[in-house]
């Protein structure tokens, strides 16, 4: 038996020891299958819970039903047929007890996940505020979207459930989802015309080895540093957990004297960095629900100069680790790559960009650049609605097969010519545009690798780039740096991927 089906049944088990046994007990649904919710359309429907073990347990659903009854431990699962797009309908599950989900939808499910930029929420954070808040948030009374908020918790083994339902979509609800889940979703609903399900699973500062499976993360031995950073997350604990009790009496006493309270620096939780500790709290209970497919932004708190050189190894596993666990293929998996921050000598957000360019090379994978509306003296950018709008694109591309430029000049290839480097892209639309008066943010190297700051000229569809300190150029790159000043795009205005034509990705 698989680790992590293991640790399930016998968290499950543990489970229902601890419930009193006295009589029947009432059939149960979790969390995210409740009133209000949207059901992937297209694919089987699957409507699974807890019972008495031995319990005959039924499901109706638009005039089909079907029956299941509860497993030695009280689990039952059923799947209805497939659905087109519609409703509201009305679900009911009868046991010993009857459960009644009022105005479910039937459409497409995108799950939204990833670290502070994506938890980002319409009416913004503290010191950081989304552009144009009080009109999005008067705005969001959305009836085709839904909303389902993943409460953040971490766990040492995979949980079955969350303390979650849907909710419509209203400014008080959006008000406190994630924005760029909002504007993705909004843009879908209005141009596909289908019922969209949104479902925010995020938290604020964590590493993506905390998202992925126990299993994924033990299959590759090169993936073992992780613990390292778990590690000195735990030594610093007790530490941490010292100052944090310090700013909270001086919370309180600036809220006794009447006074603000005082300014903390914001440090990450340290359960929240546990290895697979997310995956077991958020996403494992979710698994079960069938989704069109996946947004993702995150990355800055893996580009640690010891670390960011893993992202590359990383992020690929835990797509494949996700598709794997949800059991449907290589569903869409959308990213954003992170923007542009000057951040401290201590990070290497270009690596981790680059990681993400590379990862592209999984299949069925689409990546919204945003170097170019981002904030440099700012690590949450108030411009959430264009990172959305980009992720849609992409998913009007990959996900619903619309003839659509969905992607700015990504990096194809590059060869000595003449005395520079000609490069030459995938996506230039009707061709590359430079918005400035001449291209920014190239450099090239020669065999010893080091790089200098080069002119670039575009030539058609290509980019030429020079300079006379480099006799023999070799490499070239474009916008390494945390927060580099970079100006091509396509005609479609789009922005050009950061990128190294070094064939390793180089450590800081």
């Amino acid at each position: 038996m698989p680790v992590t089906t293991a640790l399930r049944v016998f968290a499950l088990a543990l489970l229902l020891a601890c419930y009193p046994r006295t009589g029947t007990c009432e059939a149960r649904l979790p969390g995210i299958l409740s009133s209000h919710m949207v059901l992937q359309r297209d694919k089987p429907i699957h409507i699974w819970g807890w019972s008495d073990p031995g319990e005959k347990v039924s499901v109706a659903f638009h005039g089909i039903s079907r029956e299941a009854t509860g497993d030695s431990l009280g689990n039952w699962g059923i799947f209805l047929p497939p659905e087109s797009s519609g409703g509201p309908y009305q679900l009911t599950v009868t046991g010993s007890n009857k459960i009644v989900l009022d105005d479910v939808l039937i459409g497409d499910v995108w799950f939204a996940s990833g670290q502070s930029n994506m938890e980002f929420p319409l009416k913004g954070f503290g010191g950081a505020p989304l552009k144009d808040s009080a009109a999005e948030i008067a705005h969001a009374g959305q009836a085709q979207i839904r909303l389902l908020h993943i409460p953040q918790k971490a766990a040492d083994f995979p949980l079955f459930n969350s303390a979650t339902s849907w909710t419509e979509c209203s400014p008080e609800t959006a008000a406190n989802f994630s924005a760029v889940a909002y504007f993705f979703g909004r843009e879908l609903a209005a141009r596909e015309r289908v019922p969209i399900g949104l479902i925010d699973a995020t938290w604020g500062g964590t590493v993506a080895e905390a998202w992925m499976s126990l299993e994924a993360i033990s299959a590759d031995a090169g993936l073992m540093p992780v613990f390292a950073t778990r590690a000195h997350m735990m030594q610093t604990q007790g530490e941490m957990a010292a100052i944090l009790a310090k700013e909270r009496r001086e919370d309180l006493a600036a809220k006794q004297a009447g006074q603000a309270p005082p300014n903390h620096t914001w440090r990450p939780a340290p359960e929240s960095w546990a290895p697979a500790g997310l995956f077991n709290g958020m996403i494992a209970p979710e698994t079960p629900y069938a989704i069109k497919g996946v947004i993702w932004y995150q990355g800055e708190s893996n580009s640690k100069l010891a670390f960011a050189p893993m992202y590359a190894k990383l992020f690929p596993a835990l797509i494949a680790d996700w598709r794997a666990q949800w059991h449907e293929g290589d569903f869409p998996f959308l990213y954003v790559q992170i923007s542009n921050f000057t951040s401290n000598a201590t990070e290497a957000w270009a690596i981790i960009r680059e990681a993400q360019r590379r990862s592209l090379s999984v299949a069925n994978t689409g990546m919204a650049v945003t170097i170019d509306i981002g904030d440099p003296g700012n690590v949450h950018p108030p411009d959430k609605q264009t990172v959305g709008a980009r992720l849609a694109l992409a998913a009007r591309a990959l996900a619903y097969g619309e003839s659509v430029e969905y992607s700015g000049p990504l990096f194809r290839q590059a060869a000595p010519d003449g005395d520079g480097v000609r490069v030459w892209f995938d996506h230039t639309a009707h061709g590359l545009v430079a918005k400035g008066d001449a291209l920014q943010g190239f450099e090239i190297a020669g065999d010893d690798g080091r790089f200098v700051t080069a002119a670039a000229r575009i030539d058609g569809e290509t980019v030429v780039v020079s300079n006379a300190q480099v006799a023999a150029p070799k490499y070239v790159r474009y916008g390494w740096a945390n927060a580099p000043v970079v100006n091509l795009f396509n005609s479609e205005g789009l922005p050009a991927s950061p990128f190294t034509s070094e064939e390793e990705i180089p450590r800081p």
